[in-house]
């Protein structure tokens, strides 16, 4: 199989793979990047394996222009940089002794060797500079045609290797399963036995894989099978499905221009301290917070959007209808995107005259709170008078 893509033409890659293969060696683009382009998917990340040792692929594209950073040198990987030109370069590898993410490994020249330690049959596809597709096991292309996401080898060899692949593993299947085919079963079923694994995970790694989770075009079938499995409980205590998936519902609808938003479908779940359980950062604790806050008050769509901005506004009023399972109206947008322009037309040097201090402070609140109720018309004299 053939395949041309722009980055895999553009001269910084076929100059990086014509130094890495100088003289017989191998070297190949592979996982993310091949997937994709298969797939007709965006492409970001670049990575390459290669049969050169770390230090002559250090010795090799550093003669080729490109500044080496040893990113890993320890388990074969360096980063090289050109310009805005990035590719991580990792040598073949074979596990000697695997316990969890600091498995011992070998360095190889055999790319059968690489494709076995990888996780999923679709991320073990490798890539020449002629544009050139390779299967090592015989299963990715196969499996990706399919949208099939399928452990390499046994399920449970990969999953004791990195107990974060079981994340990935429903992540994968959310990104590029078949939603109707559903998760494969022994997969599914090697996740479900070795759910035990997840405590002994950093919850900055969870949280980076839920956040990837959360953001796929339809996530809800993957996390449905994650509570089915008693993964879901583990990760976010208390987390309640039934929202889920009717938000995916109202996105598709695309009601002014609604994109998936992965902390907004984060907050349908509920759950138990869910900003310490997946390390969200202070902003994200903050508006993770404002969206629960507001959806059981009584405030109108416009004074969400004066509020709020109509960003988070119109996140409050999709949350309203699938929390509180109201019929969502899309008037409501409306309304709320008109009164995010709005500007309360007075300043606390207005009242000096006749108000200092709290008072000042309470009599601002109040006529705000008038001019809010007359849907934002009255005007500074008004409110003066």
């Amino acid at each position: 199989m053939k395949l041309t893509a722009d980055w895999l033409l553009a001269e910084p890659t076929q100059t990086i793979l014509a130094a890495l293969t100088k003289g017989g060696a191998q070297a190949y683009l592979v996982g993310g990047c091949v997937r994709n382009a298969l797939l007709g998917a965006p492409v970001s990340d670049l990575d390459i394996a290669t049969s050169n040792t770390p230090d002559e692929t250090v010795r090799r594209v550093t003669q080729a222009g490109f500044k080496a950073i040893p990113t890993g040198i320890e388990h074969g990987t360096i980063t090289a940089v050109r310009n805005h030109a990035m590719f991580e370069i990792t040598t073949f590898r074979r596990d000697i002794e695997t316990f969890g993410r600091h498995a011992t490994v070998a360095f190889s020249d055999n790319i059968l060797d690489d494709a076995h330690r990888r996780d999923f049959t679709v991320n073990a596809l490798y890539l020449d500079a002629s544009g050139t597709v390779l299967d090592p096991i015989g299963e990715g292309l196969e499996d990706l045609a399919a949208r099939r996401i399928r452990f390499v080898g046994t399920p449970e060899n990969r999953i004791h290797e990195d107990y974060l692949r079981i994340l990935r593993f429903f992540r994968f299947t959310a990104w590029y399963g078949d939603a109707e085919a559903g998760l494969d079963v022994e997969g599914f079923a090697a996740s479900a036995a070795n759910q035990d694994g997840i405590e002994a995970l950093s919850k900055e790694r969870i949280g980076h894989e839920m956040r990837k989770l959360l953001a796929a075009p339809d996530p809800a079938p993957a996390v449905a099978s994650m509570a089915q499995s008693g993964i879901l409980a583990r990760v976010i205590a208390g987390a309640d499905l039934r929202a889920l998936a009717p938000l995916v519902h109202l996105e598709r609808l695309n009601y002014a221009g609604i994109e998936p938003d992965w902390l907004l479908r984060l907050t349908t779940l509920g759950g138990q301290d869910v900003a310490r359980a997946l390390r969200l950062s202070k902003a994200e604790t903050r508006r993770l917070q404002v969206l629960r806050d507001h959806v059981g008050t009584t405030e109108s769509p416009a004074e969400l959007g004066y509020r709020l901005g109509f960003a988070d506004a119109r996140a409050v009023l999709l949350l309203r209808a699938v929390l509180l399972q109201t019929q969502f109206d899309p008037i409501s947008l409306q309304n709320a995107e008109k009164a995010a322009a709005a500007e309360f037309p007075l300043r606390g040097a207005d009242l000096l005259d006749r108000f200092s201090g709290q008072a000042l402070g309470a009599e601002l609140k109040r006529l705000e709170a008038l001019w809010i109720a007359s849907g934002f018309s009255l005007t500074r004299d008004e409110l003066l008078r």
